[in-house]
């Protein structure tokens, strides 16, 4: 027969009390919130990303773009091809590496730019809260996730 759990162990258990669920759940709630704004571009979320990448800094190659988003090329790949087919980018071999695949922007993907603009300022809104706030958070998150990925190797 199990024991029943002591009560801060009880308590930790509980959905509303796990920190991993308060992310996962605000990391829905923000991307339903992108999704609506995303959706005047044509861009889904991960797409969105790739994009704020190569607005930086424009020719990076597909390892450059997954180190700076933490995603693998497997997950990466595809993701860039349907930019590419929206006429965004274009994926070529890099000269000096021929395993490199170079991302850049066309034409297209440079203007789309400036309607994406807004975007930052209306996640803002509706975050509510000052900016400086924002910031803490986002160096809170930042730190967060250095941590984990501390622990995880």
């Amino acid at each position: 027969m199990d024991k029943p759990l002591p009560f801060d162990a009880a308590e930790s258990l509980k959905l509303d009390n796990q920190l991993c669920f308060a992310l996962y759940s605000t990391q829905l709630a923000m991307n339903k919130l992108y999704r609506g704004l995303l959706k005047a571009l044509d861009l889904t979320y991960p797409q969105y990303l790739v994009m704020l990448v190569l607005w930086e800094q424009d020719q990076r190659t597909v390892s450059d773009i997954g180190e700076r988003l933490f995603l693998d090329s497997a997950t990466l790949t595809p993701l860039l091809k349907r930019l590419e087919a929206a006429g965004l980018v274009s994926r070529r071999r890099a000269t000096a590496d021929e395993r490199q695949v170079v991302i850049s922007l066309t034409d297209a993907g440079r203007a789309l730019r400036a309607k994406a603009a807004d975007v930052p300022q209306q996640i803002g809104c509706a975050v509510a809260c000052s900016l400086d706030e924002a910031k803490a958070l986002h160096g809170r998150l930042n730190q967060l996730r250095e941590n984990l990925g501390r622990a995880a190797r």
